[in-house]
């Protein structure tokens, strides 16, 4: 029998609705889904082919534990049985836990409930810590909150969306799609980006194109040109703002032939896109990795949303500093605390959350002291769990990390493939994924939605937040991990994370396209629009910021001529995990190519498909060279999607000093034709 069965995409956080075709418990086609209201009928190439990863032959099956060298299939009971009695042996500053952007809030939530009740430590963290933790750090000082303050519908309100650092049209379709609506309706489009990407060509009105790693300095030439000419929203800035006079004190002490040297934009492009900005009705700002991903990622944050605010894009649909997560739950793993620095509902560690959470669960002495880093954690931990995440293609330094976890006295990895990561592990677990479990996400726009169990898991694979609570059993604590459904997990989250006490499983089933946090109480319709009245500062106002340009850790010189910078295409996820193993996106794009500006290329003797060496100081890797103007001269791009040609093996882990970024986006390479 042949039934359609409503779920969500598994790739981007859009959130976009499909269904799948299941024929006796198996999968065998897909169809959009018109009715949702995020993609309306719509689906990207990923989203086209959303469900073949999960019967690529390499599905893990079974538990492997390491013996004499090799990893060979166990019994989940002797892989618990060993997890716990080895995790006993790990003192508190000895453990770390990574969890994913791909688990369900039940599984993350457990998963630092048990890396702090259990184990007694704030070494918990997620891939947000490589992808957003210059959001939090950024945008907490400004306006009090990380996370995307509209939904994304109302992108098609603006009448000014300015894109930084974001190539909407290859990693977030469907919302390309709502900034094409707005386009249609007469809106201007300022795309920030040193490529000529086809968001730069096909969406853009004005091109900021900087220099790599210069984006403070683009966005304080704007504000500056906004304040010397009068266009800022005074009422707003006088009402709902503070430190506008230091801000104008500084910004009047730049030169703006300085500035515009300094990112290499004319000025009269400047001062187009400030002017079309600052005099948009609703105004809209997306950024992502081109801006996060840099040790003045922070900086640039804390400048954007200066210039939001100075510009009185705040507090209304379709305005404000929207961040795009990158992963399905890579809102709501966050929510759930899974953050070295953020008990579950951010509430953060050294404010007295401890106490808080020692009460509501009923414990004794929760660490009060913030933990380690994700990128610290790998290096200083003895005892390793990692959860449906991949830093061996993730992490910067991809070599230093190998090193790093070859090291471990033990380490356990939770995933669906013996990815890179797992293969240097003492223990591989099996896990239900995606559909073959239930479970809550939070999307790109706080909207919740839940996922329903449609196909049973391969083999003995089960799911996450399961292996959590037999563990925890094994280490004596049952009663505090008392769970026998993700829906009795889900009941605890409504009970300890303020923003989701309205939302219920009965709620979301009945809710199409979710109901976005805060919901306060189950009547509530939840909330799409954030700081409509005040921010979330102690002051409620939003706090405008003096940020000085810095430049990238690592510059170019006579050995390393060139920047490299990193990021994704449309065919294909992250590390490749769940995309390289569907055969119609592999068949897009099944290798690396790096492109190369004509006239780079000519002086370096490399034509065109020619296999080319990157080499920075940490190593170098291979790729086929894609000779192209989307790049200028001096700038080198390379996808990190392929292990192959691994990006992060040459990247420079260097981090932002506020929140621990490394810095991906921009280091200095040399080419050689490869022999």
């Amino acid at each position: 029998m042949v039934s359609y069965e409503k779920t969500i995409c598994p790739y981007c956080s859009c959130g976009c609705g499909i269904y799948l075709v299941i024929e006796d418990g198996k999968i065998i086609g897909q169809e959009p889904q018109s009715d949702h209201p995020v993609n309306e009928g719509g689906n990207c190439p990923k989203g086209r082919n959303a469900y073949q990863f999960l019967y690529s032959e390499d599905r893990l099956k079974t538990p492997l534990i390491r013996k004499n060298g090799t990893l060979v299939e166990s019994t989940w009971d002797e892989a618990l049985d060993l997890i716990a009695s080895k995790l006993k042996e790990a003192g508190k500053n000895e453990f770390g836990l990574l969890a994913s952007g791909k688990n369900t809030n039940e599984d993350a939530y457990v998963l630092q409930k048990f890396t702090r009740v259990v184990m007694g430590t704030n070494n918990v963290e997620y891939c947000g810590r490589l992808c957003h933790s210059s959001t939090a750090a950024g945008l907490g000082p400004v306006v009090g909150s990380g996370v995307m303050p509209i939904s994304q519908l109302d992108l098609e309100s603006a009448d000014c969306v300015f894109l930084a650092g974001i190539n909407l049209k290859e990693t977030f379709p469907l919302m390309a799609r709502r900034v094409m609506r707005a386009k249609e309706n007469g809106a201007k489009v300022i795309v920030v980006d040193p490529r000529r990407t086809v968001t730069a060509r096909e969406l853009g009105d004005i091109h900021l194109q900087l220099k790599i790693g210069t984006d403070v300095a683009v966005i304080n030439a704007l504000m500056k040109i906004i304040l010397d000419e009068g266009l800022e929203n005074k009422e707003f800035i006088e009402s709902r703002t503070t430190g506008i006079d230091e801000l104008r004190k500084y910004l009047s002490s730049l030169s703006l032939e300085e500035l515009a040297e300094t990112c290499e934009i004319p000025i009269g492009t400047l001062q187009e896109a400030a002017r079309c900005f600052a005099k948009a009705k609703t105004g809209s700002v997306l950024y992502n990795q081109g801006v996060n991903q840099h040790t003045t990622g922070s900086d640039a944050i804390r400048a954007l949303a200066s210039l939001a605010l100075i510009a009185g894009q705040y507090g209304r649909p379709g305005t404000g500093l929207s961040p795009t997560r990158g992963q399905i739950n890579g809102e709501g793993t966050g929510d759930m605390g899974c953050l070295n620095v953020f008990y579950p509902g951010f509430q953060k560690v050294g404010t007295g959350a401890h106490e808080k959470f020692e009460k509501l669960w009923d414990v004794e002495n929760l660490p009060a002291e913030p933990g380690l880093p994700y990128t610290k954690m790998i290096q200083q931990t003895k005892y390793m769990w990692i959860v449906g995440t991949n830093p061996m293609m993730a992490a910067p330094d991809v070599d230093n990390v190998r090193e790093a976890l070859k090291a471990k006295e033990f380490l356990v990895v939770q995933d669906i493939y013996l990815t890179e990561t797992a293969e240097l592990a003492h223990v591989v677990l099996p896990v239900a994924t995606w559909v073959e479990r239930e479970g809550i996400h939070a999307y790109v726009d706080r909207r919740v939605q839940k996922i329903e169990k449609l196909i049973e898991a391969p083999g003995s694979a089960k799911p996450d937040w399961w292996v959590v609570v037999e563990v925890a059993e094994r280490m004596g604590y049952k009663e505090k991990f008392d769970f026998s459904s993700p829906r009795e997990i889900f009941e605890e989250i409504r009970q300890v994370v303020p923003p989701y006490k309205g939302i219920t499983y009965e709620r979301l089933k009945e809710a199409l396209g979710g109901i976005q946090w805060p919901c306060p109480t189950e009547d509530h319709p939840g909330t799409s629009t954030f700081f409509t009245e005040k921010f979330n500062t102690p002051d409620g106002l939003g706090h405008l910021q003096v940020v000085e340009y810095r430049p990238p850790a690592e510059l170019t010189d006579s050995e390393y001529p060139y920047f490299l910078t990193t990021g994704r295409t449309i065919f294909h996820y992250h590390t490749g995990t769940m995309s390289r193993r569907t055969p119609k996106l592999d068949s897009e794009v099944s290798y690396a190519q790096c492109q190369i500006n004509p006239k780079d290329a000519s002086s370096e003797n490399i034509r065109n498909g020619q296999k080319v060496t990157l080499r920075t100081r940490r190593g170098s890797v291979e790729a086929e060279a894609l000779i192209s103007e989307q790049v200028p001269e001096g700038l080198v791009f390379l996808p990190f999607h392929f292990s192959e040609s691994c990006a992060n093996k040459i990247t420079n882990p260097v981090l932002d000093p506020t929140c621990g970024m490394p810095e991906y986006k921009v280091c200095a390479v040399k080419l050689e034709v490869s022999k």
